[in-house]
């Protein structure tokens, strides 16, 4: 079942549709609300290796929904340290939960104070979809 809308206010905002939450020099990523409600089912999830490097407003990974293959773009650079491997049995936490069991990756941020300085915040991210 999906999530309801809602866009955590911990959280930092691709405008593309991705998120990040920041714990120190690791950040989770993942895809919001609006994002997994726009490509409907997600039915397959195509992630990248542990150890890849993300680029701020690059993609780095696929999902594949009932309705077509998207690309998810990092929101901002590093090295990734974990994978949600619970997605490849089960995509659909992605829409279920996208900001807690539906995550993607954990990154190791590269020190770039001016990557963090071009998300938005949830404010600015809500009135971006209006």
């Amino acid at each position: 079942m999906p999530a309801d809308a809602s866009y955590p206010e911990d959280l930092l905002y691709h405008p593309e549709h991705d998120w990040a939450r920041i714990d120190g020099d690791i950040a989770t990523f993942g895809v919001t609300w609006f994002a997994q409600d726009s490509l409907g089912e997600i039915v397959y999830w195509d992630g990248p290796a542990v150890g890849a490097t993300v680029t701020q407003g690059e993609p780095y990974a696929e999902l594949e929904s009932v309705k077509a293959v998207s690309d998810v773009i990092a929101p901002l650079s590093g090295e990734v340290v974990e994978v949600n491997a619970a997605l490849t049995e089960a995509p659909e936490q992605v829409n279920a939960s996208p900001y807690a069991q539906g995550w993607l990756v954990r990154v190791r941020l590269a020190d770039d104070p001016a990557e963090r300085a071009r998300l938005l915040d949830a404010g600015a991210y809500q009135e971006l979809l209006r």
